[in-house]
């Protein structure tokens, strides 16, 4: 493919613009993730007769990949980002594809090993090139656009689901296919259609971590173990004691769909109004009380209703995490964008690995001790937040950073 430098860009025609390769990538991802996710806890549980501790396995072995996200700055010495960003979209899809056609735990772990390298070298990658092409000044309402853009092409997926599953008498095997099928195939024709755009600095191709990054990472620590309990037992809660079926829980899922296309560009504007900081303390604290309220279900027996409104509630707060993508882009040097996105998925990983199996064996013994611990994570997130400066850049990325930390490039 042809090399195309960035600043030239703009005499492209839009369509194939980076900021369109930005989107189209964005549209087909979450058509691949987002399906096997909505289908998951009833596939695992209805075919491969899944308890807790099992379900706690699988998000373990799919987090592995994560967990070595910092293996993609190897990659990058013999792949352009794009290119990597690409291919792995096309292991993702292939191997949601193929998820119906091995329904034995073994068989579920290895294929969802697969598909798990794709996604997580697939947004580790992402984000670099998302914080290279975007302009520091657009980047929050740009970001919320395509947050919302993804959520926009998932809407149409799982609208097909909830209204075919039961009419046409659809199978796991079915959908996976034809969610597979589209992702492999929007990420074959951007790697044919679009020319490899040339980012004004090139990146540093090792390993980076550097002090006065040590915010961004914890927050990256704390934002992963936090994530996995909601995205392990949240719905896994909604099958188990409530009893969804596949449409009943996609239905969920578009309500958030719809609520993301709505509020993910005015998050994206609310970060850039009023900062990283304030964004991120509100955050943590809408997650905090949802966690208590998940317990809440547990030790008060709410019912249904309220477990779908803290579920929805959930993908709200969470579609502020964007302004710590702008909190880094801020206080980062432009080299270190692509190998600190590496590592910072592998910080992001940590607990992942860990979690989601030893928490499974507590949630058997005490679900709502396993939300409890979710709400204290999200208030540690909040103490963290309250060390972002307000106007974060280079040697000033906490408040503590300004006059006495080393120098931007050390």
């Amino acid at each position: 493919m042809k090399t195309f430098p960035l600043a030239e860009a703009s005499s492209l025609p839009f369509w194939r613009r980076p900021i369109a390769l930005l989107f189209l990538m964005a549209a087909g991802m979450p058509v691949a993730f987002a399906t096997w996710s909505a289908l998951l806890n009833n596939f695992v549980i209805e075919v491969a007769n899944f308890d807790g501790s099992d379900i706690g396995w699988l998000h373990s072995v799919r987090e592995i990949p994560g967990f070595l996200a910092i293996g993609v700055i190897a990659v990058l010495l013999v792949m352009r980002e794009q290119v990597l960003a690409l291919v792995s979209l096309i292991l993702l899809g292939v191997a949601t594809a193929l998820t119906a056609w091995f329904p034995q735990m073994g068989g579920i772990l290895i294929i969802t090993l697969l598909s798990s390298i794709g996604f997580h070298y697939y947004e580790t990658v992402n984000q670099s090139l998302q914080l290279q092409w975007l302009p520091k000044d657009k980047a929050p309402q740009m970001l919320g656009l395509l947050l919302a853009a993804g959520s926009g092409a998932t809407l149409v997926a799982y609208i097909a689901i909830v209204l075919s599953w039961e009419a046409l008498g659809l199978t796991y095997n079915a959908v996976y296919m034809l969610a597979g099928g589209i992702t492999t195939a929007i990420a074959i024709f951007a790697f044919f259609a679009y020319p490899q755009f040339e980012a004004p600095n090139p990146q540093l191709k090792k390993f980076v971590l550097r002090k006065r990054y040590w915010l961004y990472y914890a927050l990256q620590f704390m934002a992963g173990a936090r994530r996995q309990i909601f995205m392990v037992f949240a719905g896994f809660m909604m099958v188990q004691k409530f009893g969804f079926d596949v449409h009943e829980v996609t239905g969920l899922y578009l309500i958030n769909l719809v609520a993301n296309m709505i509020f993910a560009p005015l998050m994206g504007r609310i970060v850039a109004r009023f900062g990283e900081r304030r964004a991120l303390m509100f955050e943590y604290t809408g997650l905090m009380l949802v966690f208590l309220a998940y317990g809440g279900i547990y030790w008060f027996g709410w019912g249904v209703v309220v477990a779908a409104v803290l579920y929805i509630l959930d993908h709200f707060f969470f579609a502020l995490a964007l302004a710590l993508k702008t909190y880094f882009q801020k206080i980062a040097d432009p080299q270190d964008i692509a190998p600190t996105a590496a590592v910072a998925f592998t910080i992001n990983h940590i607990a992942a690995v860990f979690l989601p199996a030893s928490l499974g064996y507590l949630w058997v013994v005490s679900p709502s001790s396993v939300f409890l611990l979710a709400a204290g994570m999200a208030a540690t997130s909040f103490i963290l937040a309250t060390l972002i400066p307000r106007n974060p850049s280079p040697g000033n990325e906490t408040v503590f950073a300004k006059g006495f930390l080393e120098s931007p490039a050390e």
